[in-house]
């Protein structure tokens, strides 16, 4: 039974690795573009050549560019992919290791499991081909089109599971899939390569077809399990891209100004939880909340940990900045400490922030679900419940007010330099720095007790950052100041691996006053050196 348990898994985590290849190939095959090469021309035969039988299946394989007109041909692009399937291979590859050996540790310690590892991954010789390519026309600030990829290759994907007694390799081989995406490219901006993030969803159940053997047999050989395992795999892959579900690639980084400024703080109050699941051995568990927004780039919140307690109270305050209140989602989920091993997930829950009215509290006691797929046949146990309170409060606009004669600007200034906001530093770039040996410099920023570092820029004394920072404070910064300080770091072994270009201190005041600061500072310690920052302050 144990066996069958893990072959199941490991067969759902093949399938997830299946679909994230084919998020990640055809988001990477959309990038693509280059001139019109020339490709030879089919053999053609008479159709009287032919039988019923060899006609029917011609037919089947005639591509939509032929059928359609909707559909253009592109052979172009095919060769593209050909000439560049051997880096392509390694860069999918890399994503699903990224994505999918997170999901191995889960199984670590359990079911006699002493770990799970890629024992090779590789996509193989030959590359998918795109039998048509449909553009859809959109009055929004995106481009969608959909193609028709067919793939028969040649991958070697083996995992292997090694148990305390025993090493069991799974391998899959022969891999054959035939499906229809809609990829959109959005949303278009006025940067290189000028959309944000791909976005990538399955408008019907792939096709896929492949072999696997489980130490060195082919399983697909026993009567039955062929269908069982086909049909298994197609639906994993399809309860995670299929429309409207949607495999997101991000593109551009969101520190180039592509994204959302700060739009407010929401209040997050966890208040409690009841009939939580028992996981522990004694028949209790110790929950906790992880608790974030989606699209945040900021690390995920945590709750305290209730020991033994399946209804836990919590009454703890968060606060988190949100960007788009109409899009993004707040993210619940319940977990139960283990302090050896992974924590095992008790429930999740999913509150949008457009259900919100600003500056309004809302309770909301919601049902804990496995996922949030609604047809996960998981979500019918019941998990317990989850109670939370919610008030999205807006940061005032751009335009401050400042004070002249009136004596009502008098009290917005002093709302102004008073109670919580955000602090958003945006590290633009700096010109002229100094360093005989060193051209890779980065920005170090220094603000009560925390140090946050921008990317480093290779080979250049004028580095271009654009690279955004915020601090959530529950004052404001009157009487405080900042440091950024620029460093290169020299590549290789050296005894001096990094050294202070120059630094500059600001002062906070101004900035908390004035609301807004974009200026060009001289660095410290530097004969040239310039520093450009866009610093603001945000009120609640």
């Amino acid at each position: 039974m144990t066996m069958c348990f893990l072959i199941n898994n490991a067969l759902s985590l093949i399938g997830f690795a299946i679909g994230l290849f084919i998020g990640f190939l055809v988001g990477f095959a959309g990038l693509l573009c280059s001139k019109t090469r020339d490709v030879k021309d089919p053999v053609v035969r008479p159709l009287q050549e032919f039988d019923s039988s060899s006609l029917l299946d011609i037919f089947l394989e005639i591509p939509l560019w032929v059928k359609s007109p909707d559909y253009e041909r592109v052979d172009w692009l095919n060769k593209i992919v050909s000439d560049m399937w051997p880096f392509l291979d390694k860069a999918i590859c890399t994503e699903i290791r990224r994505n999918v050996e997170p999901m191995f540790d889960e199984y670590i310690g359990k079911y006699l499991i002493k770990s799970i590892y890629f024992d090779s991954l590789t996509l193989g010789t030959f590359p998918p081909a795109v039998h048509g390519l449909k553009v859809v026309e959109s009055n929004e600030k995106e481009l969608i089109f959909e193609p028709t990829v067919r793939w028969a290759g040649n991958p070697n994907i083996t995992v292997v599971l090694q148990f305390w007694f025993l090493a069991v390799r799974l391998q899959l081989v022969d891999l054959q899939i035939f499906m229809q995406p809609r990829i959109t490219l959005k949303p278009l901006v006025p940067t290189f390569p000028c959309f944000a993030n791909i976005s990538v969803s399955l408008l019907n159940k792939p096709d896929i077809d492949f072999g696997l053997k489980v130490l060195g047999a082919d399983i697909m050989a026993i009567p039955g399990l062929y269908q069982f395992v086909q049909e298994m795999v197609t639906r994993q892959v399809a309860s995670m891209y299929l429309w409207p579900w949607t495999l997101e690639v991000p593109v551009l980084d969101s520190s180039l100004g592509t994204t959302k400024k700060p739009m407010g703080m929401l209040h997050v109050k966890i208040i409690r939880a009841n009939r939580l699941l028992r996981k522990d051995i004694l028949g209790s568990s110790d929950p906790y909340v992880q608790l974030s927004l989606s699209g945040e780039r900021l690390l995920s919140r945590k709750s305290s940990i209730k020991k033994n307690n399946l209804n836990p109270e919590w009454n703890e305050d968060f606060k988190l900045v949100v960007e788009d209140p109409h899009s993004q989602d707040l993210h619940l989920n319940v977990y139960d400490w283990e302090k050896i091993g992974t924590h095992d997930k008790l429930g999740m829950q999913v509150i949008a922030l457009k259900s919100l009215d600003p500056n309004e509290r809302k309770e909301f006691t919601l049902d804990l679900q496995k996922t949030m797929n609604p047809n996960d046949p998981h979500n019918k146990k019941q998990r317990g419940q989850i109670t939370v309170e919610l008030t999205l409060m807006p940061f005032k606009k751009d335009d401050h007010t400042r004070k002249d004669e009136s004596f009502g600007n008098d009290i917005d200034e002093q709302k102004q330099i008073s109670g919580m906001g955000l602090l958003l530093l945006t590290v633009i770039g700096a010109k002229e720095v100094e360093g005989n040996h060193h051209k890779n410099p980065y920005a170090l920023v220094l603000f009560r007790g925390e140090e946050r570092k921008t990317k480093s820029i290779k080979k250049t004394r004028n580095p271009n950052w654009n690279q955004e920072f915020e601090f959530m404070l529950e004052e404001a910064p009157l009487k405080e100041k900042m440091r950024i300080e620029v460093l290169s770091k020299r590549g290789g072994i050296s005894f001096r691996s990094k050294i202070s270009l120059g630094h500059v201190d600001v002062d906070l005041e101004d900035v908390v006053r004035n609301g807004h600061i974009n200026h060009k500072y001289h660095l410290i310690n530097s004969s040239n050196g310039i520093i450009h920052l866009d610093i603001q302050w945000r009120v609640i």
